[in-house]
């Protein structure tokens, strides 16, 4: 009796008219045969992978994308729902119909030539109740051994699925990496994802942003669970108790380096769970329980090095998983590896920039592409949590949400509950980054970093918030955070990375009630001298600014809110709407 999955892959090579059909398996031995493989391949008159000096990056191999094709492209990425009020105007919609239409004259014989790659994937423990079957078909080999390292992929994966025809499905191909023939299509209701024209992770490593976000954000709101841009991280305490935070965070603002925190603080330590995404359920207890999904590090490598990221940078020279990938980079000549800002103080003299171009250092441009990325297995990670695993996940304590902004919000405050806490975090805007196609450093609202995300009106997303509020029994406080204040001189005034774990000793402080807080127009702030300052020179005056409310930026902030929330209209919930006319009265406006 034929299989659905079997069902699925026939269908995709009487569309796709691919040469030949291979379905990955998971192992080792198949994991080196596809490196050969993309070693000997060309796309675009470039080598797909070649290999890096494995004395410095075990296990590690070079892949340059095409120019064009470097980032996620939100202005080409559609959310097909049967209408448009469902996608809501946080998404690009296109009437379902139509879209098929679309992406089914272009993979009408789009692998004519190449290998269909099938993937079948777990994303989560193939044990736990919360993890999802998936299979994806690429004709990229980059792309199949991205998505080995990003998820559980081969025989454990078809095993779950068996007869069930319950599972996502992906269709992938990189056509001939042409901008205007470039579309990723979610369909929510079909649990179905088409993307054409592009090999770039977001875009082409379909159980990332858009099955575990897109697509799950909106299986979460049929089920009752939350998909988040979340890290998850245990924060060990001297007394050994261990604490589970989810942080979301736009890319690119510094969600891996906390998710691989080396803390400041002598007796503090943080386990690493995951860097990226989140999935948040109510457990038996009643209380929030979070798994990550993923199996890998997508990161952006540039700044990422042994002062802001040592666990990271750990991680990529681990051999004990193949392999890891570097994109778009620039390569030190003088010893075959990857080169990106921050990863020596010093410029090495003989670079090749991630365009295949000889280097001037001299030049105002960077060698690496900003959004250049590592593809990396969690398991090379040495803080790797014990209970990664866990098929039930971790219980969560707190929740941190931050952005990147130089003025206006403060370094840290807590939200007074739940709601507020949902409204805090709708109202987040971050100054955009390179991950994104489009201008860098513009203010941008993007409500728990999920904007780009949301597979479903932001609107209905927010209520779903509240109503995973009203569910659970037991709650999570909510924090917000932006280590990215600077001065009248354009200076950080808040030194980051490891430094960032006083914040979070903070937040365990008022976890378990051993501190009050002031309370302010915005939240609840440290009490003087409730930060663990020890060995930090920075001055009284500093952090008294890095704690401020400024009512005129805020006033400024509302009227920026109030155009963001006009977006949604009725669908903005009303308990969030009565929280922004509070803030106005408690502002003076």
């Amino acid at each position: 009796m034929v299989t659905p999955m079997e069902l699925f892959v026939k269908e995709m090579q009487d569309l796709l008219l691919p040469d030949e059909a291979y379905i990955l398996d998971g192992s080792q031995e198949e994991a080196e045969k596809l490196v050969a493989v993309a070693e000997k391949s060309e796309v675009d008159g470039k080598i797909v992978l070649k290999k890096l000096n494995g004395q410095e990056y075990p296990n590690s191999y070079y892949h340059r994308s095409n120019p064009n094709d470097v980032a996620r492209t939100e202005h080409l990425t559609f959310v097909c729902t049967p209408t448009e009020e469902q996608a809501g105007p946080n998404n690009n919609w296109m009437e379902p119909i139509e879209a098929k239409e679309k992406m089914t004259g272009l993979f009408k014989g789009a692998m004519k030539g190449r290998k269909m790659y099938v993937i079948p994937f777990v994303m989560g423990n193939p044990k736990s109740k919360y993890a999802k079957n998936c299979v994806q078909v690429t004709d990229s080999v980059y792309v199949a051994l991205s998505m080995r390292v990003m998820s559980r992929v081969g025989k454990q994966a078809v095993e779950r699925i068996g007869g069930s025809s319950d599972f996502f499905r992906g269709i992938h191909s990189i056509g001939d990496v042409n901008p205007d023939r470039r579309f990723i299509m979610h369909f929510p209701q079909e649990n179905l994802v088409m993307s054409f024209g592009s090999g770039y992770g977001g875009n082409a490593l379909l159980g990332k942003k858009c099955y575990s976000l897109r697509i799950g954000s909106y299986l979460g709101y049929q089920e009752g669970w939350l998909a988040e841009h979340m890290i998850v991280i245990g924060v060990q305490t001297p007394s050994g108790k261990v604490m589970y935070f989810l942080g979301a965070f736009p890319s690119a603002c510094g969600k891996t380096n906390l998710a691989l925190l080396e803390p400041v603080l002598k007796g503090y330590k943080v386990w690493t769970l995951g860097d990226d995404i989140a999935w948040i359920n109510i457990g038996d207890d009643g209380q929030l329980y979070a798994i990550n999904p993923e199996a890998g590090f997508f990161g952006v490598a540039p700044g990422t090095g042994y002062k802001t990221n040592p666990v990271m940078m750990k991680t990529l020279k681990n051999d004990k998983f193949f392999p890891t990938l570097f994109t778009n980079t620039a390569i030190d000549n003088s010893n075959n590896t990857p080169w990106w800002e921050g990863v020596s103080d010093e410029v090495p003299l003989d670079l090749t920039d991630w365009q295949g171009q000889k280097y001037d250092k001299n030049s105002d441009k960077s060698a690496e592409h900003p959004n250049s990325r590592f593809t990396v297995s969690i398991y090379n990670c040495p803080t790797l949590s014990s209970e990664y695993d866990n098929p039930n996940g971790v219980p969560i304590s707190g929740i941190i949400f931050g952005g990147r902004r130089k003025s206006t919000i403060p370094l840290v405050y807590e939200a007074k509950d739940w709601d507020s806490g949902v409204f805090t975090a709708s109202i987040i805007g971050s100054e955009t980054t390179a991950a994104s196609s489009g201008q860098v450093g513009n203010v941008r609202r993007d409500p728990m970093a999920m904007l780009p995300f949301c597979g479903y009106n932001m609107g209905d997303y927010l209520q779903h918030w509240l109503n995973m509020g009203k569910k659970a029994k037991k709650l999570p406080k909510i924090f917000m955070v932006n280590w990215f204040r600077k001065d009248e001189n354009d200076k950080f005034m808040w030194p980051g990375f490891r430094d960032n774990s006083r914040i979070i000793k903070w937040m365990i402080d008022r976890i378990e009630g051993k501190t009050g807080v002031v309370e302010s127009e915005i939240g609840l702030f440290p009490q003087d001298n409730a930060i663990d300052l020890s060995g930090l020179n920075i001055k009284k005056e500093t952090m008294e600014k890095l704690l401020k409310v400024d009512k005129e930026d805020w006033k400024k902030e509302v009227v920026m809110i109030e155009e963001f929330y006009s977006k949604f209209g009725d669908k903005i919930p009303r308990e969030l709407r009565d929280y922004l006319t509070d803030l106005k009265k408690k502002l003076g406006m």
